[in-house]
């Protein structure tokens, strides 16, 4: 095959359609490389002329016409259609806490299924159902304690309960250092009555949070919270 000749195209058949018997009439052809053999200063050679732009594109186009590349690779026609769907049943896993919308429905209705969803209940957790994981925020604390289906003293029941599991066998993981439960449920119980006598304040939204004795860094932190909820307190 030289650089100006042209063979003609190889036409694959559709798989359905190749016969693969014993007595099949089907051609099988053997690759025939030809590749020349070099070593030495003419691989360095060769190496210079590949990388060179023009030179080396017309080297390369050479070698694969050689190779049978262009014949049986790049200008072959396919008869086989494309496949864009899977060839295995495929069955979709049903997903939980999902929330399916029509799609006829307006961007206001679509908003308020939305807003719908972000309301989640604190039913299970008032009641000891264990939920999937959710990193629960001030605003999420704060909207339960004022409307009564969680109070700070449950909380931190739990919490307290919580921390001597992890530090009792088999566990023994000590998370907290220095904890004092009975200060915690009088801060707790204090808390509670507070949100049942309806006394609202920009920082005290966060009562009700289980507080332990932190360093600087920490504190640090609970300050920083503690302007976050300031600013989305404006937002609720």
């Amino acid at each position: 095959m030289g650089l100006f000749k042209t063979d003609q195209n190889v036409v694959y058949k559709p798989a359905n359609e190749v016969d693969l018997s014993n007595d099949s009439s089907e051609f099988y052809l053997r690759a025939n490389v030809k590749a020349p053999r070099m070593a030495g200063f003419l691989v360095k050679v060769f190496a210079w002329f590949l990388e060179s732009r023009i030179l080396g594109t017309l080297l390369l186009y050479v070698l694969k016409g050689n190779n049978l590349i262009h014949k049986l690779i790049t200008d072959a026609e396919l008869e086989e259609p494309p496949i864009y769907t899977p060839l295995h049943p495929f069955e979709d896993v049903k997903e939980q806490e999902v929330k399916c919308i029509e799609y006829d429905l307006s961007p206001q209705e679509k908003v308020e299924e939305a807003v719908n969803c972000m309301r989640m209940s604190f039913k299970n957790i008032s009641e000891g159902v264990t939920a999937s994981f959710r990193r629960w925020t001030i605003l999420d604390y704060s909207r339960a304690y004022t409307s009564g289906e969680l109070t700070p003293k449950v909380v931190a029941e739990r919490f307290i309960e919580a921390v001597r599991e992890s530090s009792n066998p088999p566990l023994q993981m000590s998370f907290f250092i220095n904890s004092d439960a009975a200060d915690i449920l009088r801060q707790a119980t204090e808390s509670t009555f507070r949100y049942q006598q309806g006394f609202q304040h920009s920082l005290r939204r966060v009562a009700g949070l289980p507080t332990l004795k932190i360093g600087p860094q920490a504190r640090l932190a609970v300050v920083s919270s503690m302007m976050v909820e300031c600013v989305v307190r404006r937002l609720d």
